[in-house]
């Protein structure tokens, strides 16, 4: 504990998540021999492509106080209408471009319903969680269509050239810088830290809160869907169940990557590294064999670590106030 305030205090939170990157690259290294090769590297940043996709954009709603438990339904909900277009003899660009206004059309939904009803995003999200995935099972049952044309699913399998980085790799690329400008160099990424931190204070200042609400989430169903394109192509496979329990991570991700779960704090460099730092855990954990269930458990912790750490900071931060401030009245107070 005394080590962790002794980091934050001299790096703060991105560079502890720095120090504990290195950490989690020796662990790996030291765990399996083919960690730092090519090939698993390659994997590595495949299997986070999605996570990250979807946690862009989480991160800025939970800036603004606010939270989407619905993408990883949205993702399963967009796989399987991919495969369901796909499989009614759509050409593949109209699929696509229909299953990404899906995804708007489920984060419009969620944006309306919270700002039209005056709900907790936490509730609603939990109830669409549900109904999406419903839809999901409700359009393909426990089946599976995999005959996707090949020129796309190499898309999803394929490397840029002759290097290691996947070729959905470069959406994430993309997509972070986009979100990281547009939620540290903008006016509208300004009103989400404002509206984060006091939505009255951020409305009688002139924010319209209601529009920004729901562009949040819309972005957020966009971006699942678009996940949901990704690993479909990428497993050559539509399936109900495809992204179940994401959400888990892409929230874990979001707060370990130093993000305030009640808003108006944080930043997307601590997010990104976050998600390496996730990524580099599993993948190192799996080559050494560990089971499914255990990573859950490490999702967790990290979860768990990510709310309760800076919790403990603040209140020794505060302890050592009050008891700075008592010596100095003693002192005053002792001729």
């Amino acid at each position: 504990m005394l080590q962790t305030q002794k980091l934050q205090r001299t790096f703060g939170w991105e560079g502890m998540l720095c120090v504990v990157l290195v950490l989690s690259l020796s662990l790996g290294r030291l765990l399996s021999p083919e960690f730092l090769g090519a090939a698993n590297v390659s994997n590595l940043l495949a299997d986070f492509t999605e996570i990250a996709l979807m946690a862009l954009p989480m991160t800025l709603i939970i800036v603004a106080a606010e939270i989407d438990l619905s993408v990883a339904s949205v993702m399963g909900m967009s796989s399987s209408l991919m495969g369901v277009l796909w499989h009614m003899g759509l050409p593949m660009p109209l699929v696509i471009t229909l299953v990404l206004l899906g995804g708007i059309a489920a984060g419009l939904f969620n944006g309306l319903v919270i700002v039209r009803l005056g709900l907790p995003s936490l509730a609603i999200t939990i109830g669409t969680m549900a109904m999406f995935r419903g839809f999901s099972y409700l359009l393909l049952g426990d089946q599976a269509i995999a005959d996707f044309p090949a020129n796309y699913t190499a898309f999803g399998i394929g490397s840029i050239g002759d290097t290691f980085l996947p070729q959905p790799f470069v959406l994430v690329i993309i997509a972070a810088i986009l979100f990281t400008v547009l939620l540290q160099s903008t006016a509208f990424g300004r009103s989400l830290y404002a509206i984060g931190s006091n939505q009255t204070a951020a409305h009688f200042s002139g924010i319209d809160v209601a529009k920004t609400k729901i562009k949040l989430f819309v972005m957020s169903g966009l971006m699942s869907a678009i996940a949901g394109v990704v690993y479909t192509l990428r497993f050559s496979s539509a399936r109900g169940d495809n992204g179940e329990g994401f959400e888990l991570s892409v929230v874990a991700a979001v707060l370990f990557g130093g993000v305030s779960i009640f808003g108006g704090k944080g930043s997307l460099v601590g997010v990104l590294l976050s998600l390496v730092i996730i990524g580099v855990l599993k993948n190192a954990l799996t080559l050494y064999d560990v089971s499914s269930e255990v990573l859950t458990i490490v999702t967790g912790l990290l979860l768990l670590s990510s709310v309760l750490v800076p919790n403990l900071v603040q209140r020794a931060k505060e302890m050592r106030q009050k008891r700075a401030i008592a010596a100095r009245a003693a002192a005053v107070i002792t001729p």
